[in-house]
């Protein structure tokens, strides 16, 4: 009987951590998304106020 709460222990523990580990890596590339769509609004904001045809000091 021992035996079969062992095995039953391992096994949930394997799954928890299974569980664990998935959101983790879900939240890592989250982050990285935010990170790169934050990154891609900086640069189109920089793009649609720079004019290339102005002149300074005119």
């Amino acid at each position: 009987m021992g035996c079969g709460r062992s095995v039953g222990v391992g096994l949930l523990y394997v799954v928890t951590s299974t569980f664990t580990l998935a959101k983790v890596v879900r939240d890592r590339q989250e982050v990285g998304q935010m990170v790169s769509r934050v990154d891609q609004a900086r640069l189109d904001k920089l793009l649609t106020e720079h004019d290339p045809f102005k002149v300074d000091g005119i």
